[in-house]
């Protein structure tokens, strides 16, 4: 049998999930509240210590939390809050005590983690990069798809990693990029405290430039842009790190500004003539992150969500973040490990399988001579 379960003198054995002992997490910049709840609440109720290690861009949530872990009654020692960069990082690929590591960020900080902790003998759960497309057929509702396709692929600034940062426009869908491009124009884009604000900054400097290369580099290519965001001045803010909405046409899929993970406001719009086409543009991705396919098809949808290699699917959902109750399964170039990250998945990541076998008998324990044989029922 299998389970959490007390031992039974009935049984000839039983199996129980228990706690691997000291885990850890690195988190990213972009939900510096809602990751780090993926992973420590899991972890202690599976009976584990936890270190936590934030973005140093953003630990003060953090440390809120670890506040409020406290006043709920949570013993000292259970989670411990760490900050710094590199060499925290390889503290915690590399400390002997701790057994499992979770991980939400880059590739290639993902790659190093992933790599480093597992020689080292850890459990590791890596969530990186991510290219999320909207496949977009004639028949959706095109109303509601054009709103869907913007709030997805422009909110937090595209800095999340299940932005949807690709539209696919399938057959007759291709007329409405127009109307995309104008739903976009009217975002408003400013401080991210600002009434009314859409959008704001992206995280640093870096990342700013990083985003405009990527767009130029679209040009350079032959892709066209309707809707330029660089450049922008936002009032009050002159010195922020603003891009304000970009969408990148007559994309093609060898270009660097579709490989790359832009991580900013930027969609690219890709062009496709059948939905079997679409279905080949996204399996040729190396990324399997998430996905939505548009449509009042219900066979068109069934079709999709048999046929691509992608861990997360929306149908008529732009983002199809699963609920607690199930587990965040991207895939592919998006994911590393063999366990992914909370609902059932995420227990048995922060917990290992303890078999205990008995044998009881109705005779006293003295035996004529020994078994040689493996055990056996009888």
């Amino acid at each position: 049998s299998s389970g959490i379960n007390a031992e039974c003198p009935l049984r000839p054995g039983y199996s129980i999930r228990v706690p691997l002992g000291v885990c850890a997490g690195i988190t990213p910049f972009n939900f510096p509240a809602m990751i780090p709840l993926w992973m420590f609440p899991l972890a202690n109720v599976c009976g584990n210590t936890f270190v936590l290690k934030p973005s140093e861009r953003d630990p003060g949530a953090a440390m809120m939390l670890a506040r409020m872990a406290m006043e709920a009654g949570l013993p000292a020692g259970v989670l411990n809050i760490i900050h710094g960069t590199h060499d925290s990082v390889n503290f915690i690929c590399d400390h002997p005590d701790i057994r499992a590591i979770s991980f939400v960020g880059s590739n290639q900080a993902g790659q190093h983690i992933y790599e480093r902790g597992s020689k080292n003998g850890k459990r590791v759960q890596c969530n990186m990069a991510a290219k999320n497309h909207g496949v977009v057929l004639p028949d959706a509702n095109k109303e509601n798809t054009l709103n869907q396709l913007v709030g997805a692929a422009f909110g937090a600034a595209g800095q999340r990693c299940m932005a949807l940062s690709v539209a696919v426009m399938v057959g007759e869908a291709r007329n409405w990029i127009p109307e995309l491009v104008e739903r976009a124009r009217k975002l408003r884009v400013t401080g991210g405290t600002e009434s009314g604000a859409d959008l704001g900054p992206v995280i640093t400097p870096a990342s700013k430039a990083r985003i405009e290369r990527l767009i130029q580099s679209g040009i350079d290519e032959g892709a066209s842009v309707p809707l330029d965001g660089r450049g922008i001045k936002v009032e009050g803010y002159e010195n922020g790190n603003f891009v304000g909405p970009t969408i990148i046409s007559d994309v093609k899929p060898n270009m660097e500004c579709y490989r790359e993970e832009i991580f900013g406001p930027v969609l690219n719009v890709l062009e496709a003539d059948t939905l079997d086409e679409a279905i080949t543009i996204l399996n040729d991705n190396p990324y399997g992150n998430g996905c939505a396919i548009f449509t009042n098809s219900g066979a068109a949808a069934r079709k999709f969500t048999n046929e691509v290699d992608v861990g997360q699917i929306g149908v008529n959902v732009p983002i199809p973040v699963p609920l607690p109750m199930f587990s965040f399964t991207g895939s592919r170039g998006s994911f590393l490990g063999d366990a992914n990250f909370y609902g059932k998945a995420g227990l048995n990541f922060y917990s290992q399988w303890k078999t205990v076998t008995t044998l009881w008998k109705e005779e006293d324990a003295k035996t004529a001579a020994a078994e040689v044989a493996m055990p056996r029922m009888q």
